[in-house]
Formats: structure tokens, sequence, C-alpha cells
């Protein structure tokens, strides 16, 4: 920041002179690029604009028209004030032609009644002006290596937003082209407040430069994107005039969420992104106050307040491999999920919770029962993903408040389900039967004893010689006892699957043609997948 007038007249240098304020005392806080001494009528056309010109008037004309067109030029050129030393030409006080041009054309002119060396003036106000030029270059480079290395490591736009709120110490937020929020750091505000009527009042504000600011909102607003593609405004909150240093800091955040959209390479979406944040603060507790979360979901165009709220979970059935294939995989889900729910007009927050599973907190619209949304969802993600998934959803809510206890439920559904899904639309606890309870009870020691009393020897079996004797009998107990079936399905001859049976019930000590002996078996296989969390 340029140092004012009235920061000129504070400076001891320039006190000495007893400096008084004879015109213009409305414009003091205008700002002085540099100081000029000269003596000269006709000094204007020497000048750029934005100096505080010295002199002893010793050469001004003694016309006062002359005096008034002498004042005329330095306004024209944007002199930012004029000091006059008293004594020399002018005694006690300048000609009323002087200070009446000079409040007609708006120029601070302050009049100095000791004498006081000019060098005195000039050397004080350069070196304030150089150290401030200093400063800004220094906060400048560090803005450089600050938002260079959130390039490099591919930041999050959160992350972005939280390095802007921590240099500006003001809110900061993010919005896309329809006004909805994709991320917001409230800088310790009331988030809830800030995002209150958002898109409203985003709608108002529309400067016509790229970056500028909204006296009338205290917004600075800075345009994001690149190469011709425009897809967002930063939004910087200001108490009053933003500095140039807000400006750069703006533009620089600016151009690192611009640089990181185009380095996204399957990522998902800021809207997706924005969406998970928010279903991740919900579901971590980060929100002090649930109204907080709704404030930030109303924000992206989801209304949670008044509605019945159901969680779902959504998980691809093949096992994925790599994460980078995986989480283009999950991306792709998750934005064909978001499709889905705008073809069945359902507004809801969808993103991915983890690197295999997409989340959707779906609010019903009123009088809307869960099962036909969850269906509807259901058949136009199938019509729009071509990879196969499997749809859990929790039970319906009716807060905020209770919604972590539906995604976990859903979470627990959507675990199960993915094992051996039978093409259902969607799954629910009910639908899982004795899965889905063994699922619950998986971290009961009463059921983990029943397991290894079951099967334990036969797990030491086959850990000790490599052994496959413990597929042998899930693929005998899932045929139904069948052995003809089982052998066939195991890819071995009915001798050889014979004899790993008998194998078995030596192993086991048991009959695998009692029913009931069976019946304990399977029970014990299938928790012991639970307690494994085998995914396939």
């Amino acid at each position: 920041m340029l140092p004012t007038i009235a920061d000129v007249l504070a400076l001891e240098t320039v006190r000495r002179g007893s400096p008084r304020v004879v015109a213009g005392a409305d414009r003091l806080d205008t700002k002085v690029r540099w100081v000029h001494v000269g003596e000269i009528a006709d000094i204007a056309h020497l000048l750029r604009g934005g100096e505080l010109v010295l002199t002893t008037g010793v050469a001004l004309p003694e016309d006062p028209e002359k005096l008034a067109d002498y004042i005329g030029e330095l306004s024209s050129v944007g002199a930012s004030g004029l000091v006059v030393e008293l004594g020399r030409r002018f005694v006690r006080e300048l000609p009323r032609a002087v200070t009446k041009a000079a409040e007609e054309h708006g120029l601070p002119v302050i009049v100095l009644t000791r004498e006081t060396p000019f060098v005195q003036i000039t050397e004080s106000v350069h070196s304030r002006i150089i150290d401030i030029q200093l400063e800004e270059l220094r906060a400048s480079e560090q803005l450089h290596e600050v938002f260079t290395e959130l390039s490099v490591e591919g930041a999050s736009p959160a992350e972005v937003l939280a390095q802007v709120a921590r240099l500006s110490g003001r809110p900061v937020l993010l919005e896309n082209l329809a006004h909805q929020v994709l991320a917001c750091e409230s800088a310790g505000r009331d988030a809830g407040a800030l995002l209150a009527g958002w898109e409203t009042r985003s709608r108002a504000v529309a400067p016509a430069e790229r970056t500028a600011y909204d006296p009338a909102s205290g917004w600075l607003v800075t345009t994001v994107g690149a190469r011709g593609q425009d897809w967002g405004r930063l939004i910087l909150l200001c108490d009053g005039t933003p500095s140039p240093r807000d400006m750069v800091l703006a533009e620089r955040a600016a151009t690192t969420l611009a640089l990181g959209r185009l380095l996204e390479r399957h990522q998902e979406s800021l809207e997706r992104q924005a969406h998970g944040t928010i279903l991740t603060g919900i579901l971590t507790h980060a929100y002090a106050d649930p109204d907080e979360a709704a404030a930030r979901a109303r924000a992206v165009g989801v209304p949670l307040t008044g509605r019945r709220l159901i969680s779902v979970v959504i998980r691809p059935t093949e096992h994925i491999d790599q994460a980078l294939d995986g989480q283009a995989q999950l991306g792709e889900l998750a934005e064909c999920t978001a499709a889905a729910c705008r073809d069945a007009r359902l507004p809801a927050l969808v993103g991915a919770l983890d690197q295999e599973r997409v989340g959707v907190l779906l609010p019903l619209p009123p009088r809307t029962q869960a099962e036909p949304a969850l269906t509807a969802l259901a058949e136009r993600l199938r019509g729009l993903c071509g990879a196969a998934f499997v749809l859990a959803a929790g039970s319906v809510v009716e807060s905020i408040k209770d919604v972590r206890r539906s995604f976990l439920e859903a979470e627990q559904v959507a675990e199960v389900a993915v094992r051996q899904p039978d093409g259902r639309a969607y799954y629910r606890l009910p639908d899982l039967r004795l899965r889905g309870l063994l699922h619950l009870l998986r971290d009961d020691a009463r059921l983990q004893t029943f397991a290894e009393r079951e099967l334990g020897p036969l797990l030491a079996h086959d850990a000790q010689r490599g052994g496959d004797l413990t597929r042998i009998l899930r693929i005998y107990l899932d045929c139904g006892r069948n052995k003809a079936v089982a052998a066939q399905k195991a890819h071995l001859s009915r001798p050889a699957f014979y004899d790993r049976l008998r194998r078995l019930e030596r192993i086991l000590d048991t009959d695998l043609d009692d029913v009931e002996s069976c019946l304990s078996l399977h029970v014990a296989l299938l928790a012991l997948e639970s307690f494994r969390r085998e995914n396939r």
C-alpha cells in the first residue's frame, strides 16, 4: 500500500515544518507514489501522476488566473497534492486564487509554516515508499511459493481456500457458474450466516472485470477458468477496500484452481468433491452444528432441512486392482449417480466416501416414499453406468444428526451384498437375512468363538499345508450338499472330490451327510467371511 498524504503529514521531518492543510482536507487519503521538488510554473508536463509536489513558490506567477491555471494543470495530470513552504514568496498565507482553485479541483494543498529542508522530506517519503514496495515484493514472493507448492502437489480446492483464508484472515468461497458453493473456508465466521441465501446474493454481484471489488457487498470477486473456459468464481469477503496484496492473493488462488482443473486426470469433478466434503463432514461430525451442514448442502443446491433423509452406498462389484483405475472407475460411477439423481428429479449429495464406495444422501421430496425413489434411482443408474454395482440403502431418518447411523447401516448392507449380488434393484438390511445378521454380529466375541470352534482345525490344516479344503467345503455347502454339482464347480473329478470330503470329515470330526452339522459349518463360514471382510 502506498502512503497517503495523511501518512506523509505524520512523518517527523514534515511535522518539523508545522504543516497546515489549506485545501482538500477531505482528500488526505490520496495515495502518494513519489515526491517531486519543482519551482517552475509549467511543471505539469514533467509529472506522471501520483506525485506530491514540493515548492517554495519563488517561480510561480503573480497573476491570480495563472496561479489557478497552475493548480488546474497539477490536478489534470493526477498530482497527489501540493506542499508550499511559506517565507520566500508567500509569507504568511497563500493567495486566495490558489486555495479556491485547489478546492474546485479537489487537489490537497498544504503549507509549511517553518523552513524545512526538502531533501529530508523526499528521503523520508521515498524510504517509506521503497520499504512498502519491498514488503509487497516479499509478500508476492511468499504467495508465489505457497501457490506454486499447492499447484505441484495437486491441492484440492478446499486446501487452496484454506491457504487463502490463512493468508488473508478473511472468509473465502468458490462457486460454480450456477452460483452453487463448491468450497467454503469461513475463517472462524459462522458458516451458516455466510451461506444464507447465497445464490440470490451472489447473482446480485456481477462485476464487469475478471477481478474486481464490489463495494456494495464487500466482495472481492475473481473469475476462475483457463483457455477461455470459465467455470467458477473465487470470492473473498472483505470488511473494506481490499489491498493490492488481497487482489494478488485472489488472482493467484484462482490461477491455482484453474491449473488444478486442467491437470485433473481420472478424478472427481469439483461438484463431486464439494458433495463428498459435505458428506464426510456429516459422517465425521466435522460440523459443530447440524445447521451448518444444512447450510453448506443448501449452498450446492440440495435442501436437507425439513426433509426425510435416506443414505445410500453404491459399490462396484468388480475388484479394484490399481488405485488409479479404481479412482477413475469410482469417479465415473459418482458422476453417473449424480446424473441419475438429476434424471429422477431427486436432488442429492453425491460423492466418493473412499476408494471403493460412492455415498448418496437423498432428501426425499414431500409425499415421496423411499422405495419408489430408490427404484427410480437404481433403474436410471443402470441405464447410465456400464459397470456392475450394488446399491444399498440405510433406514430413513428425520434429521441430519441421524444421517451417520443411516450411512453405517447402508455401508454394512453394501459390504454383504457386494459379495453375492443377486440382481436386485437395491438392497436394504431385511434383504440380507442370515448374511445381514452375521455381518451385524461380526464383532461379537461369541460369534467369533463359534466360528473358531467349528472351523479351527480345518483352517489350521490349510494354513500348515497350503491346502484348499476350506474352499471345497464352501463349494459343497453352497451347492446344497449335491456332490456331483459341487465336484463340477470345483473342477475336480467325482472320485477326487469325494476323497476331499472324506478328508474334511476326518479333520473336522463330523459327518457331512448330517444336516445340522452342515448348517453349523455353513453359518461358521459365512461368519468367517464377515470377519475377514473379503471383497469380491
